[in-house]
């Protein structure tokens, strides 16, 4: 075999590559032009959805509150399942904007220091109403001494929103649900806060476990489950704690209960 066969051999596959090199490329330009003109899209769509479902919920609000007159009993039940309609609405077409965002590699994170005692109160009041409807008993236990966190205040409530509501609609009336915040065991990057959200509710066997968090994924997917959702709560939360380093996991059975575990690295503020 001459060197100069070999030679154009080489210089065939070199330009063979090069070409596929450069196709490629263009693919990956596309691609990722087609995944923000898709999040563009979703937040256009998610403006557009909001405003009309705000004025829903804010006039709701106004009847609800008797300042146009005094409801019945009845008529403030009614307005109560449509503000509740609304709100819910709302989580969801945030949550579907969450995740293109994420798909899209647009998350960021906006640092501020803060207690997470103020982040756990904020989210307990959200939820005073949907805790006393269903005569729930929820306690709040915060260590003393805690250092403040240096994180994104919004994506942690989001999380702690996102686990509390879940422990509230998944726990029958009467039941517990609660939150403690304690320090977690030092890791290789330092020390962390431990946020636990449980419950006395129906709990997920653990062949389930690693369900609950993929994106989309239900337990119970049936057209007639009574728990209704985009399925993307879990995983938002789990990507929310990974942007910061930490981890979120269940401990829970079927019929035990569950509690939802996440930790988030200490940091100080530069």
């Amino acid at each position: 075999m001459s060197r100069a066969y070999i030679d154009d051999v080489s210089a065939e596959r070199l330009a063979l590559l090069q070409e596929q090199n450069l196709e490629l490329s263009r693919l990956v330009a596309e691609l990722r032009n087609e995944a923000a003109l898709r999040t563009q899209f979703l937040s256009n769509i998610s403006h557009d959805l909001r405003t009309p479902l705000t004025a829903i919920i804010t006039h709701g609000e106004i009847l609800r509150d008797g300042i146009l007159g005094e409801l019945t009993l009845r008529q403030k039940d009614s307005v109560g399942g449509i503000i509740g309609g609304g709100r819910q609405l709302l989580d969801m077409i945030g949550e579907i904007l969450t995740y293109a965002r994420g798909a899209a590699h647009q998350l960021t994170l906006t640092r501020t220091e803060f207690s997470i005692a103020s982040a756990v109160e904020q989210v307990c009041t959200l939820n005073e109403s949907l805790v006393a409807k269903k005569k729930l008993d929820l306690t709040v236990n915060i260590e003393e001494g805690l250092p403040p966190l240096y994180a994104d205040r919004d994506k942690i409530a989001h999380i702690l929103g996102n686990l509390l509501g879940n422990a509230i609609d998944f726990t029958l009336p009467g039941g517990r649900v609660w939150i403690t915040c304690s320090r977690g065991a030092p890791t290789e990057r330092g020390h962390v806060l431990l946020i636990e959200v449980g419950d006395t509710g129906i709990g997920i066997a653990p062949e389930h476990h690693d369900l609950v968090f993929r994106e989309f994924a239900q337990v119970d997917a049936s057209a007639s489950r009574q728990h209704h959702g985009t399925g993307l709560g879990l995983a938002i939360a789990r990507k929310f704690v990974e942007l910061h380093d930490g981890r979120l996991w269940v401990e829970s059975s079927r019929g035990k209960g569950s509690r939802f575990f996440f930790t988030i690295p200490v940091r100080s503020a530069p």
